[in-house]
């Protein structure tokens, strides 16, 4: 007469939560199993896990963006023409006539 249990599916909100708590400190990891009803070791793993995975919440936040190859023509092209219309701007400003 043996049951046949069924594993748990743990949501990934409750896990960072669960993690966050044993990350904070305020509780040892076997209260927080406790309260939560998890194993210890689970608790572990997942603040493991958190503080593995918090430095890629930061990285590539700065920096220029990279350019997709159909805009960048067009892009430039703008930049072109921008540009040749402040430089007549300055020639007919300063009066000096550069071919």
């Amino acid at each position: 007469m043996t049951e046949s249990k069924k594993r748990k599916v743990h949501l990934p909100e409750f896990k960072a939560k669960v993690g966050l708590e044993a990350l904070a400190g305020m509780k040892t990891i076997n209260q927080i199993a406790q309260e939560y009803g998890v194993h210890p070791v689970q608790v572990g793993l997942w603040k493991r896990e958190i503080q593995s995975q918090a430095k890629s919440l930061f990285e590539g936040k700065r920096g220029p963006q990279p350019v997709s190859a159909e805009s960048a023509p067009d892009r430039l092209y703008g930049e072109i023409g921008r540009l040749k219309m402040e430089l007549d701007w300055l020639k007919k400003k300063s009066g000096i006539s550069l071919p």
